[in-house]
């Protein structure tokens, strides 16, 4: 007897629907791009329950007419194209048939529609893709879908949905990126009766861009239009400050369609790359015009992949369309600094405000002092006149005392160019053979034995012990110490807030306040203190004291960004050490140069530490020579 049998109906429809229809984002996808194709002008979608429960879309499109709502769920079933001619510079999100017969083959469907030459309207119920009922009824001008019990009869496919958090998070997202690839067109979301998203349908991009990510966003804006050929690019492109830590903020849309594409993606972060610092990504928001015979967008069942006739004109368009839009722009970041005299209070937020619109604060305030570039990053200097009692502050004296050590230094550096063995001789110093590793250049009682000899190339330290030179890298030193002392004070759990006045605003997507949630317990043992402030804003009342040279509000931001890439949860000692690996950026930069003082002092704190020899991220931070292979190489030893 043979092996092979054809399956049946019932089995073929629940195997192809698992295809389209993967989670409720899926369904909202398809119904949504269907209410787009029908000339809706608005959309409203309503879930409970994640959108496995209960899923509504509404628009008010040109409906169906009665004798095609049978039609209208049969497999490859369309009122897009005719042919397979047609498949060639298709204009249509949908075409290929298949979202209705496989969103009612695995859930309870019911549709009510109604065209603007009709009377009355319609309703169909189908439950498991079997037609119900269909009858008529008084309906208002367009489309209503209810879905109801997604997967009921495929439980396999519902064991592995995600939580009912998750799954409404990814359903706003879908929303977001329709709602910006269609700016003329208003769309709302409400889940669990809470409206999340809603757009005006002005036809301005920039207005739902500000509707979803706020004004700070909106207000970093670059616009870009650019054409090559076949391809016309139209939309926004985010200025570098403004750079997240993942591409969740990479929009970008071909035709009115949103696709997920290595090409696209590389050609957009290519041409950002000599504004961006490393491993960091743009905000853009790109409406990508193909001509329809360069491009095929019949790859996936989701139609989310596309294939292009010439691949590297897509890549140089794009690159050089955002290069040339970037290069053309002064992105040189605006700072104000608030007065911080002596009479300031300690620990007090910085606060900058930017906009005319805020215009009635300013008066209430003193006037901003915008510093000259040059003193922008670097420590300022003390006046040459007459000092003020102002002026007599620690800064000054530090100052001060790091000149006078500087300049000894120096001297003693130039007084110290005689042979090693004529310095023995003279009783100067008594060589003495030691272990390192054994007795630690770590202990306490190496570190007062240790000889600092100098910097070179404004980053490396050189450091004398016994009969070893040692070579230390001042970034990885302080990333090391920075990195250690965070984590003990994490553990300690004896982390100080610093209160912020005003409060920081942050507008969380619907993903970054789901992942706040989900670990809002170890954001306040870390020193934040968060609270809702309407909508999606939440407003930063405190944030950690212990987070030296950082923008607390950006580790916030930054530690989202890396949650949001890791699937499933992860602990807390992996969230304490992803806040200490950000020590990085408060560490000295290399061609910093140093102090004698500041240099002894990070050095002796370095080797205080159990395992100094690496940096968080794996550098190592010390190198040695011992003095056999530096006598070696002058072939004082043959």
């Amino acid at each position: 007897m043979g092996k092979i049998a054809v399956l049946d109906k019932q089995t073929i429809d629940k195997i192809a629907a698992g295809e389209v229809v993967e989670r409720p984002a899926s369904v909202v996808k398809e119904l949504v791009e269907n209410a787009i194709d029908a000339n809706a002008s608005q959309i409203m979608v309503e879930i409970r329950g994640g959108g496995i429960e209960y899923l509504r879309i509404t628009d008010n499109g040109s409906g169906l007419e009665k004798e095609d709502i049978p039609l209208a769920f049969l497999r490859h079933s369309t009122s897009k194209i005719r042919s397979a001619q047609d498949l060639t510079g298709i204009t249509s999100l949908g075409f290929r048939g298949e979202a209705l017969s496989s969103i009612s083959a695995v859930s309870m469907v019911e549709l009510i529609t109604k065209t603007r030459k009709e009377v009355l309207g319609n309703r169909c119920y189908l439950e498991g893709g079997v037609q119900k009922e269909l009858e008529e009824i008084g309906a208002p001008d367009g489309t209503t879908f209810v879905v109801r019990n997604l997967f009921y009869n495929t439980p396999a496919r519902k064991k592995f949905l995600r939580s009912e958090m998750a799954e409404a998070s990814a359903v706003h997202e879908m929303m977001t990126h329709l709602a910006l690839s269609h700016p003329e067109i208003a769309f709302k979301l409400m889940i669990q009766n809470q409206m999340k998203l809603q757009t005006a349908g002005s036809g301005k991009l920039k207005d739902v861009i500000y509707h979803i990510y706020g004004r700070e966003i909106a207000m970093q804006l670059l616009p870009i239009t650019w054409e090559k050929g076949p391809i016309a690019i139209h939309g926004f492109l985010g200025k570098p400050e403004i750079s997240r830590g993942n591409r969740n903020y990479e929009n970008y849309f071909v035709n009115g369609r949103y696709v997920k594409s290595k090409i696209l993606a590389k050609g957009i972060e290519d041409g950002y790359k000599s504004y961006m610092m490393q491993h960091r990504y743009p905000f853009v928001c790109l409406d990508i015009r193909i001509d329809g015979t360069f491009l095929d967008v019949n790859v996936h069942p989701t139609k989310m992949e596309l294939r292009f006739g010439d691949q590297n004109l897509v890549y140089d368009t794009l690159q050089q369309g955002i290069k040339e839009v970037l290069s053309k722009k002064e992105l040189i970041p605006e700072i104000t600094l608030q007065d911080t005299g002596v009479g300031s209070k300690a620990g007090k937020a910085k606060e900058t405000i930017t906009d005319k619109e805020e215009s009635n604060v300013l008066d209430k305030k003193k006037p901003v002092e915008k510093l000259p570039l040059e003193k922008m990053w670097k420590t300022p200097e003390p006046s040459k006149g007459p000092i003020t009692p102002e002026d007599k502050n620690l800064e000054y004296f530090l100052e001060q005392m790091r000149k006078r050590v500087k300049d000894r230094h120096r001297q003693e550096v130039q007084t110290s160019a005689t042979p090693q063995t004529l310095r023995e001789e003279n009783g100067y110093q008594k060589a003495e053979q030691l272990q390192l590793f054994d007795d630690k250049l770590l202990s306490k009682k190496a570190a007062v034995r240790h000889e600092i000899i100098g910097q070179v190339f404004g980053t490396y330290w050189l450091v004398q012990y016994g009969d070893k030179l040692y070579i230390i890298d001042q970034h990885a030193a302080h990333e090391k110490v920075l990195y250690e002392r965070l984590m003990k004070s994490l553990w300690e759990q004896n982390c100080q807030s610093q209160l912020l006045s005003p409060p920081v605003i942050l507008n969380l997507t619907m993903p970054e306040e789901q992942l706040y949630r989900m670990y809002q317990s170890y954001f306040a043992d870390m020193g934040f203190e968060i609270e809702e402030f309407g909508e999606q804003a939440y407003a930063v009342r405190a944030v950690p004291a212990n987070l030296p040279g950082l923008d607390r509000t950006d580790v916030l931001i930054e530690l989202l960004d890396s949650l949001s890439e890791i699937s499933g949860r992860i602990s807390s000692e992996s969230l304490l050490d992803k806040v200490a690996s950000m020590s990085c950026k408060a560490a000295v930069k290399g061609k910093h140069q140093m102090s004698s003082l500041e240099a002894k002092a990070l050095i002796d704190e370095l080797l205080t530490l159990e395992n100094p020899y690496h940096c968080p991220h794996g550098r190592p931070t010390i190198i040695s020579m011992t003095r056999y292979e530096l006598e070696k190489k002058f072939k004082r030893i043959i």
